[in-house]
């Protein structure tokens, strides 16, 4: 059953309207999100992604099956505890639970809904232009300027384990980018894509940055971070949606996490920078 817009006007075929009924079972599912790993209200989080489900169900079958897809990778997430742990064991289990998030969407996707939605584009476009390349430069400046910054005020980096053997660091520095990779491949190819579906991008945009953030709240980005993480998600949004190339995100996610881990480092064990 398709229910009324809210909005007066007829929606645009090629621009979907924003205050229709299907924002609800959106924002619903998504805002589960800051339950589940911001403030880790985990009842109320299953029950907001059910009820977002399920109200879908009645206003958009289409959407429902969406939808669904994102409750299940965050269904999955929400059975580990996020903080950053680098010990073997837990690594191993990161690993298989944060694959089966990004696996499980797809592979429903790809053999039972019989789409090809979800896609992990690496080239794009093809040869990245010069204005890329500009913004690249531009990434690495302003982490270095933002993130110590950031981290070392807030005491944020008290959230990662201290790393002080070499094999810890090589591990740590392995875990850093291995999520961030895996954050594009799940917020921004399988979460961002399917809300492109049946929203503007800017909102779907502004619904995928509502998970992106609350992940990263829970793995360590807290205190003022989500004044630096909610710009990073909508800004990684939009570039992909106008690159299409999965290797131009993860380039500058991960310059972003090389300074997050050598400032990590940095806090840590300051002695080895001569401070």
């Amino acid at each position: 059953m398709q229910l009324p817009a809210l909005s007066p006007h007829a929606p645009d075929a090629a621009a979907p309207a924003v205050l229709t009924w299907k924002l609800l079972p959106a924002a619903l599912v998504c805002g589960a999100a800051v339950l589940l790993f911001g403030v880790q209200i985990i009842p109320v989080g299953y029950a907001m992604l059910l009820a977002g489900v399920a109200s879908a169900w009645f206003i958009d079958r289409a959407l429902f099956r969406d939808l669904l897809l994102i409750a299940l990778g965050q269904l999955i997430i929400s059975t580990i505890s996020l903080e950053a742990n680098i010990d073997y064991p837990n690594m191993v289990l990161f690993t298989v639970v944060l694959g089966s998030a990004v696996a499980v969407p797809y592979l429903v996707q790809r053999f039972i809904y019989k789409e090809r939605v979800i896609r992990f584009p690496w080239r794009g476009s093809g040869r990245w232009t010069r204005a890329q390349w500009i913004y690249i430069g531009a990434v690495v400046v302003m982490a270095i300027v933002l993130l110590p910054f950031y981290f070392i005020s807030s005491g944020a980096y008290q959230n990662w384990p201290a790393v002080h053997e070499p094999d810890a660091v090589i591990r740590l520095f392995i875990g850093v980018n291995a999520v961030g990779i895996w954050d594009e491949l799940f917020f921004i190819c399988t979460v961002f894509t399917l809300l492109c579906r049946h929203f503007p991008v800017w909102l779907a945009n502004a619904l995928q940055a509502t998970v992106f953030v609350s992940f990263l709240w829970e793995l360590g980005y807290q205190s003022w971070g989500p004044l630096l993480t909610i710009p990073f998600a909508l800004v990684q949004g939009m570039i992909f949606r106008m690159t299409r190339s999965l290797s131009y995100v993860v380039t500058v996610h991960l310059l972003f996490d090389l300074v997050v881990f050598l400032v990590i480092v940095y806090a840590h064990n300051p002695e080895w920078f001569g401070g």
